[in-house]
């Protein structure tokens, strides 16, 4: 069998999500993102992952404004509500070395394929990152505007205070 035309979104032999993260992409977006290095970021810090409850890990990484690439994994607890999502820790090393926007996120399973982030996490995502920010999804590179549509964000709070 002939390999795939690289200019096609997906290959027809396997399915979307079992390709390489580098056929991950939607038109143009995300085409300056090395997607294949987050990939590998996040699938390192999933295997960190604390989830003797769930047996879910889940890792991610982000691309940084500035270059830096964040990271984080999920955190059970025995006290299933104060669990921390891997959203959760990258963001808080976004903060802790030095801050920034996120421009680019890819947040994988167990198995180290593309995994939607939970409602909760998307907020988190678009705080951090804003509408362009560029999240690999199942479906190939979203940006969150798209992921999260009409979201609340901090022009909200801005726009309540007069």
């Amino acid at each position: 069998m002939a390999p795939a035309d690289e200019t096609v979104g997906h290959d027809e032999t396997r399915p979307y999500a079992a390709q390489p993260a580098s056929r991950h992409t939607a038109g143009s977006l995300g085409h300056d993102v090395d997607w294949e290095a987050l990939r590998s970021r996040a699938v390192e810090v999933m295997e960190r992952a604390y989830a003797p409850y769930s047996h879910f890990p889940v890792g991610v990484a982000g691309l940084v404004d500035d270059g830096r690439v964040v990271a984080g994994c999920n955190v059970e607890n025995a006290a299933y509500g104060v669990g921390l999502c891997a959203e959760c820790g990258m963001v808080s090393e976004l903060h802790a070395t030095g801050g920034g926007r996120l421009t680019a996120v890819f947040c994988v399973g167990g198995d180290g394929l593309p995994l939607m982030p939970c409602g909760r996490c998307r907020q988190l995502l678009w705080e951090n990152g804003g509408p362009e920010c560029l999240l690999m999804t199942p479906e190939g590179v979203l940006p969150m505007s798209a992921v999260l549509p009409q979201a609340f964000g901090p022009e909200n709070l801005r726009h309540a205070g007069g």
